[in-house]
């Protein structure tokens, strides 16, 4: 099986996000583009999480599932618990509720922080509430990841 890789057309890995995926910005997801996705992937899980903030590791920003196995993920998923133009996918509690929220480091940590999308392509969907938080979701998914590939920035609190 090829591996899973994720890129995104806003970003190289490891590079800074743009700011106008950023709390600072307009706040939009960014595209989020799938290669080597196995045909046996019956959906995706995508979670974004702040590595460095230090009371609370990893801070999760997104938490969406059952996204159909596309190859992208378009800018901009529409706020709420279903987004039904990406095939009836659910967001979860992060600290977007129900929707991306982009990087946004406290005004008291000043140094650049590492963000990492994680996508997940799933051999089920998933039977969850959109109360769902990182912790359940992750524990859902156990067993069922097919592939899995992530796609890290970085972002600087201007």
């Amino acid at each position: 099986m090829e591996p899973l890789k994720l890129t995104s057309p806003a970003f190289r890995e490891g590079c800074p996000i743009p700011k106008r995926h950023t709390g600072f910005g307009e706040d939009l997801s960014p595209a989020l583009c799938l290669s080597g996705l196995c045909g046996e992937a019956v959906s995706l899980a995508v979670v974004l999480e702040d590595l460095d903030v230090p009371f609370c590791k990893p801070y999760c920003h997104w938490l969406i599932w059952n996204l159909p196995p596309v190859t992208e993920i378009p800018e901009g998923v529409p706020h709420g618990p279903s987004v039904l133009s990406l095939g009836n996918a659910v967001q979860g509690v992060g600290y977007g509720n129900h929707q991306y929220r982009g990087p946004y480091p406290p005004p008291f940590l000043r140094s650049a922080h590492r963000y990492v999308f994680r996508a997940y392509a799933l051999d089920c969907t998933l039977d969850l509430p959109s109360a769902a938080r990182r912790r359940t979701l992750v524990k859902a998914m156990s067993g069922h990841i097919l592939q899995e590939a992530s796609l890290s920035g970085i972002f600087r609190r201007p």
